[in-house]
């Protein structure tokens, strides 16, 4: 699987800025940041603790909440992420096989933001997620929905199904099927309305649409306003999970 993620065209572990996709994905990012550290934050109600975001990438998000002074720990599977986290924030990210080293209830937040989907044993995954967290900890889970507008829309072009590289998709009866199976309660979930933007516009150049750019943002915003009416038509949705009972 690893080949498949080293593109320049998988914008998450890519830098670029070349062209107006990849121009308008750093952007959303930057907003979208500012809104993660937030919610995380106002989720786990503390403004400080021991976090791990798994799946870093280029170490976005771990470095936004280690400079909000919490105590970061990150792993990542693609190298080439990890020395992109180490040269640009001095991050230093562990590979995946750090998971294994880490004492039980060591955390109190755990963050995926897009990972989930990426996994290949889901059921021993949130296994190790009970394991990890603290008993009064946060679980935030972002995932695709493949039951949004826009994958209504888009069908089989829909981007978010990103073959192969995306192992499963999830709705919100089954993230909170899994979350419970596992030991977690749903605590909340909200809508990620920027993604469908991003997903729609891309989902217009597997088309092969001209104006591309535009007839996205056309349905972006149609998709926007389904999510404000209905959060479960949201392109992606954040889910916060608590342990069982507390």
């Amino acid at each position: 699987m690893d080949r498949y993620y080293e593109t320049p065209a998988y914008i998450s572990h890519s830098n670029t800025k070349k062209g107006v996709m990849n121009r308008v994905y750093h952007w959303v990012r930057s907003y979208m940041l500012w809104c993660k550290t937030r919610l995380v934050e106002r989720e786990a109600h503390r403004r400080t603790g021991r976090l791990l975001d798994i799946g870093a990438g280029t170490g976005y998000f771990a470095d936004a909440m280690r400079l909000r002074e919490w105590e970061v720990e990150a792993v990542e599977r693609n190298k080439h992420a990890r020395l992109f986290a180490k040269e640009h924030f001095d991050l230093t990210i562990q590979s995946e096989t750090a998971l294994l080293e880490y004492t039980s209830g060591a955390f109190d937040v755990i963050t995926l933001w897009h990972v989930m989907e990426h996994l290949e044993n889901l059921n021993e995954t949130w296994e190790q997620l009970n394991t990890l967290l603290g008993e009064k900890g946060t679980l935030v889970i972002a995932v695709p929905n493949n039951l949004s507008y826009d994958a209504d829309v888009y069908g089989a072009y829909w981007a978010a199904y990103d073959v192969p590289r995306h192992l499963w998709h999830f709705t919100p009866s089954t993230m909170q099927q899994f979350g419970s199976k596992h030991g977690f309660a749903l605590a909340s979930y909200w809508p990620m309305p920027f993604d469908a933007f991003y997903v729609s516009m891309l989902s217009e150049q597997y088309k092969n649409h001209s104006c591309a750019f535009l007839r996205g943002a056309v349905t972006g915003l149609k998709a926007w306003f389904h999510a404000w009416g209905n959060k479960e038509k949201s392109s992606s949705i954040i889910y916060v999970f608590r342990k069982k009972g507390i």
